[in-house]
Parts: C-alpha cells; sequence; structure tokens
C-alpha cells in the first residue's frame, strides 16, 4: 500500500492506528504549518498570533458599539486560547496597541479597548493577512473552502 503524503512528511512507515488518528495529525501537522508562516509574518510587525487576535477581537467590539470588553470577554473570544491573556494584554498595553483600566462598580473587572496605534497597525496589515489566506488556502476553490469549513465545524460542535 502506497504511503500518504502524511506518512512521507513525518518519515512514518508503519499505517496509522485509525482514520481518525491519520486525519488528526493531518489537521494537526497542517495547523502547525499554516501558524508557523503566520507567526512569522505578524513577528516582522512586533505581534505574535494571539496579540493580532486580540486587536481583531477589539476592533471587531468597538464596530458594534462596545468601545472596550472585559479581560475575560477577550479570553473566551479567541480563536486559539492562550494560557496567559493577562500576559499578552500588558504586552499590548507595554506597546501602546490598547489602553486598560478597571471597571468602576466592580474595580475586579479590567476592561481593555483597542487604540489608535492598534487599530492603524491592524489596517496596514489586514490586506497581507488576507493574502497570506488566499496563498495558503485559495488553491481550494470556494466548494472546497466551504466544506472544509463546514466538517471543521462539525468536529468542534461535538467538542
Amino acid at each position: 500500500m502506497a504511503m500518504s503524503l502524511l506518512q512521507q512528511e513525518i518519515k512514518q512507515t508503519r499505517p496509522f492506528a485509525s482514520p481518525a488518528a491519520e486525519a488528526y495529525l493531518n489537521l494537526a501537522r497542517t495547523f502547525g504549518l499554516l501558524s508557523c508562516s503566520m507567526e512569522r509574518f505578524f513577528k516582522s510587525y512586533g505581534l505574535s498570533s494571539a496579540g493580532y487576535n486580540v486587536l481583531r477581537i477589539l476592533r471587531g467590539s468597538k464596530m458594534d458599539g462596545d468601545a472596550k470588553l472585559p479581560t475575560l470577554e477577550v479570553a473566551q473570544r479567541l480563536v486559539s486560547p492562550v494560557p496567559d491573556v493577562t500576559r499578552l494584554i500588558d504586552r499590548l498595553v507595554r506597546d501602546g496597541m490598547v489602553t486598560r483600566h478597571r471597571g468602576d462598580e466592580d474595580r475586579r473587572v479590567v476592561y481593555v479597548a483597542i487604540n489608535a496605534k492598534g487599530q492603524s497597525l491592524l489596517k496596514k496589515i489586514d490586506k497581507p493577512v488576507l493574502e497570506h489566506h488566499k496563498e495558503h488556502l485559495g488553491r481550494l476553490g470556494r466548494a472546497d473552502l466551504k466544506k472544509l469549513t463546514r466538517l471543521l465545524e462539525k468536529v468542534r460542535r461535538a467538542l
């Protein structure tokens, strides 16, 4: 039996334990390669992918009318969860991309908002980010991308 592309890439000579195991490892391998490429891109702008995600969330909330979000809300909206959102936000505050302040009614709640510098950076990288997405996934075509999205959503719903 011919080896799959994944078997060749990871130099695995034995068959996978199951089709589910092979699919999982394919997903993990693909995500790893995609995320490495995007991390290099974001690093060239002084960001991580998680930092970009926080800025994107805060920009979206501002467009929706909420100029600020509680830190815990930001953490819940992250595409890929990170273990220390506070440190991530500290970095964005230090870099002058976001502002942070405590709530008036409940001092335990910390609010975060994107500022002009963060907005400007996002505006600068919006088009290159879309170009990266097209470069990485565009060859699948619209129908395949929709199918992939549905399949991934189906997996997440089961989680």
